[in-house]
């Protein structure tokens, strides 16, 4: 999931979509943080019942958009705007209700600053791979990689790729070219879900990452690639430039550029590598 489009409220992951000029919010999500239901999906079904025969007008607050699931693809789902949710969160008795409204007031008050000054995105996004331990050469080099992935997503938006699910398609397909596995493998390998596989990347895979992106994009504008299947191939050639360099690379060091490395906890890590050793033994 892009890293723009999922927060945390004590450690649980909101998604959330930029739709009509403002933020939605996943309510399911967000009932999963206030309730710690074993089933969030179910106890919004019936909270949302509960609304619609009481006559209550909360519910018109939803809207179904695509969001990304924790297998890679989009699905509807009902999301809310911050009054919305505000709305919402008066249905539900959980004492996460007021530190939660702080929380989204200033992830409002937050998108606001960042429309009037959009470096301040930037350096919120910095601070918090410092404070995950991420060094600045490491950190330069995640910012210049959104960078080339934003320039190719420019292309694709401005030459009939709309859909989630084509962005999804094309993105995977340039990662399976250039690193042998597709983007759930890779998580697979790394041993996470929910987080951005970029925010745990190595710096070579950064690097390919961007090459393959760089690559893709360039192709693609110099043969005007428009719609689906003519982008698809640009991102087959692009994602094979990239490979042809990492098999280079990997044959000159004997390093494998795809690895488990990543920045979970060292708990976390811990637990990833014994369960690796116990499948090999």
């Amino acid at each position: 999931m892009s890293e723009n489009k999922i927060l945390a409220f004590e450690n649980k992951f909101i998604r959330r979509t930029w739709h009509n000029g403002e933020w939605w919010f996943s309510v399911v999500d967000i009932v999963s943080a206030l309730t710690d239901s074993k089933d969030a999906g179910a106890y919004w079904r019936k909270l949302k019942q509960r609304l619609i025969e009481e006559g209550s007008q909360v519910v018109t607050f939803c809207h179904g958009l695509k969001l990304e699931a924790t297998d890679g693809k989009a699905y509807k789902t009902d999301c809310a705007t911050a009054q919305g949710i505000f709305r919402i969160i008066q249905s539900i008795p959980s004492p996460k209700a007021e530190p939660f409204k702080q929380w989204l007031a200033k992830v409002g008050h937050e998108r606001v600053q960042e429309m009037a000054d959009p470096a301040l995105s930037l350096d919120r996004a910095r601070e918090l791979w410092k404070k995950h331990g991420r060094s600045e050469k490491w950190i330069q080099q995640r910012m210049t990689g959104q960078e080339t992935r934003n320039k190719l997503t420019d292309y694709w938006k401005n030459h009939e790729i709309t859909e989630a699910e084509e962005f999804a398609l094309l993105t995977n397909l340039i990662h399976q070219e250039w690193a042998d596995v597709s983007v759930q493998e890779h998580k697979k390998i790394k041993g996470i879900k929910n987080q951005n596989l970029r925010d745990h990347m190595s710096e070579a895979e950064l690097i390919f990452t961007a090459l393959a992106e760089l690559s893709t994009r360039q192709i693609a504008e110099s043969e005007n690639a428009t719609g689906l299947e003519e982008n698809k191939k640009a991102s087959k050639v692009g994602g094979k430039i990239a490979k042809s360099a990492r098999l280079e690379l990997e044959s000159k060091t004997g390093k494998k550029v795809v690895t488990s490395e990543n920045y979970l906890p060292p708990a976390r890590t811990k637990q990833i590598e014994t369960k690796k050793k116990k499948k090999k033994s």
